[in-house]
């Protein structure tokens, strides 16, 4: 597309605004001091392989508000499609939606063959830091797994209080 350079692991992660389900306008920096964000790309509601993350996502999403993280699902997706994809599954979190893949690209979320909208999760800290990132078109369960555990490390080493 252009030049743009992707933020990197210890950069502050690209600030967005996007409208989720029931039309509400939804930005990153809603979340600043008050919790970390858990940001997945996915191509596209009520695939098979995105359907699978999203549910795996759903199963532990108490486990993620337990460690002080909210989590976000972002695809180029109408809203009214998010809204229809997340009554199906019960899906708790919020969907947002990029029609344009304008945040994916500032994300350096990278398409599959060049064809297929990527697949990549982002572990964004409460001061705006990517502190984890993690990519695989093929593996979307293993995405739940690795935030749980970057998740984990990250509130370990967080002071108490």
């Amino acid at each position: 597309m252009d030049d743009w350079n992707p933020p990197k692991i210890g950069d502050i992660a690209p600030e967005f605004c996007l409208v989720g389900r029931a039309g509400e306008e939804v930005c990153l920096s809603r979340f600043r001091g008050v919790a970390e964000v858990v940001l997945f790309f996915y191509p596209k509601d009520d695939s098979p392989a995105c359907t699978l993350e999203a549910c795996s996502f759903r199963d532990d999403y108490e486990r993620f508000r337990e460690a002080g993280a909210e989590v976000l699902g972002i695809s180029a997706d109408s809203p009214e499609s998010h809204d229809r994809f997340g009554a199906r599954h019960r899906l708790p979190f919020l969907l947002l939606s990029d029609p344009k893949g304008v945040t994916a690209h500032r994300y350096g979320v990278a398409r599959t063959l060049g064809l297929l909208p990527g697949r990549a999760t982002f572990l964004i800290d409460r001061e705006g830091i990517i502190r984890h990132q993690f990519s695989s078109q093929f593996r979307p369960l293993k995405h739940v797994s690795e935030m749980l555990a970057v998740l984990g490390e990250l509130r370990s080493s967080r002071p108490p209080g």
